[in-house]
């Protein structure tokens, strides 16, 4: 009997040892500055945990999260980390239901309370992963940039290609067909410029101009079928603000649209996507891979006229089988007569929505304040401005989740100057959730980290490339000749 007194006195001792108790505290009539602000978001049940620190200066920091199914506490002298077993725990027994979540902080010898928030975890799933870019804000410097992985689930990231493992390119234009981790393609520029193709674990670098283009594929898009994958071809003229907000422009001198028969190593395209007197670019395939949108504006002189280029959102049918084009291009967006431009639209996979951003000018927005996303019923050709997720700096680059319940985008909300992942959820009635930053075991990565991320894109599942293998070919002289169709 002795043994087990002795034995619950020493559990007692270190259970009260882990934490202080938060008695009497002040308590304020206000939600905590949590960073990254988790108040009020949607989550998927399988996301990692919403580790976050507060705003401001503070001895200790004591969380309760509460559910209608169970409790997790936590005590910590900075960062509000939860062990992710118990995490998950308590989220995936809360399906369907809300989070409410107690904040207290201890300065000066005093505890303060803050009302609490809500967290809600939706009963949609969501995929395996996050792949991005991350490269310094200035586009200038290619020595430091990579393609990274990061699973949603354990916020843990994985290198798919990185400058370290090779010569200082610029490397881009990441894409999965439907998020299919065993096919993507990506482009490198520069001394060992191609396009890499990777399918089911086999590496092609492509030479992807043909004497019909202006110069080498860009940005792409896969087709559903993944036997196609449509690229702009771009020539482009990057400039510097002195004294504009908007910092960085890149314009295009001419573009066009051009599709790839992976099958035959062919590029095919028509007169409507390849206009002299137009510029085509930021294609993408709807659902059932019988349409074709993309972007296009006038010609201009460019760079005297480079802030009067408004691109339409526009779309022309497309035959899998036959590979030919319709001759009608339909106007879904006339952005034109807003007095604003669209860029990188990107249907829903379910067809119902194509999601786009709306700036003032141009189709490089990711340096305009004013860019935000924008939504097509592609049912009703209703489009509206996505209130529920934009913010007053910059929207740009998006994508869908595999089952078209969550949609991945880059913001510039934080600080102005960096980029970074948010996720927003929208449920089967159209309804969207508040958005919620990328997990990261410790939030203040995102502080301290000089990197934006960029064109963020789901993944069903890890990325089926061997990094060493990738930057091996990338690195190697052989090209594989893309040819013109005849």
């Amino acid at each position: 009997m002795k043994t087990i007194y002795t034995w619950m006195i020493l559990y007692l001792l270190l259970f009260t040892s882990c934490g202080e108790q938060v008695i009497n505290p002040e308590k304020l009539n206000v939600i905590p500055p949590v960073f990254p602000d988790y108040a009020g978001v949607t989550v998927p049940a399988s996301i990692a945990p919403l580790n976050f620190v507060l705003s401001i200066p503070y001895d200790k920091i004591d969380v309760t999260i509460s559910g209608k199914k169970g409790s997790l506490h936590i005590q910590s002298d900075k960062v509000a980390a939860f062990p992710p077993s118990d995490w998950s725990s308590i989220v995936q027994e809360n399906i369907g239901d809300s989070l409410q979540i107690t904040v207290s902080t201890k300065s000066e010898g005093k505890w303060r309370q803050y009302l609490p928030f809500a967290i809600y975890i939706s009963p949609d799933s969501i995929d395996y992963g996050l792949v991005y870019r991350l490269i310094a804000p200035g586009y200038e410097v290619w020595s430091k940039m990579g393609i990274y992985e990061t699973c949603l689930s354990t916020a843990k990231q994985s290198t798919i290609l990185d400058n370290k493992l090779m010569a200082p390119n610029c490397m881009n234009c990441h894409t999965f067909p439907q998020n299919n981790p065993r096919k993507m393609s990506l482009h490198i520029r520069g001394a060992n410029g191609a396009t890499a193709l990777v399918q089911d674990g086999s590496i092609e670098m492509l030479a992807t101009k043909t004497d019909k283009m202006i110069g080498n594929a860009q940005y792409t898009y896969w087709h559903p079928s993944e036997k196609y994958i449509a690229f702009s071809t771009n020539k482009t003229q990057q400039g510097f603000h002195g004294k504009d907000e908007k910092r960085v422009e890149v314009i295009d001198l001419e573009s066009d649209v051009f599709v790839y028969d992976i099958v035959n190593n062919e590029m095919v395209s028509c007169p409507q996507l390849s206009s002299k007197e137009s510029f085509e670019t930021f294609p993408s395939f709807s659902a059932d891979g019988k349409t074709l949108f993309f972007c296009t504006a006038a010609a201009r002189p460019i760079p005297e006229e480079y802030n009067q280029i408004r691109y339409n959102l526009c779309s022309v049918s497309f035959d899998p089988v036959s590979r030919t084009f319709g001759n009608k291009v339909d106007t879904l967006v006339a952005a034109e007569a807003m007095g604003k431009s669209v860029s990188f639209p990107r249907p829903s996979y379910d067809g119902k929505y194509l999601m786009f951003t709306m700036s003032d000018y141009g189709n490089f927005s990711i340096w305009h304040k004013e860019a935000d996303l924008w939504l097509v019923d592609l049912n009703t050709g209703i489009s509206r401005s996505l209130t529920e997720v934009n913010s007053n700096d910059v929207e740009s680059y998006h994508n869908w989740s595999s089952n078209s319940r969550w949609f991945v985008f880059s913001s510039r909300r934080i600080d102005g100057l960096y980029t970074r992942p948010f996720i927003a959820n929208i449920d089967s009635n159209g309804r969207i959730g508040k958005p919620f930053l990328l997990p990261q075991k410790d939030p203040e990565e995102y502080i301290r980290s000089f990197y934006s991320y960029n064109l963020p894109e789901f993944v069903t599942g890890p990325v089926d490339v061997n990094p060493r293998d990738l930057a091996a070919a990338a690195m190697k002289p052989e090209r594989k000749q893309v040819k013109p169709a005849n």
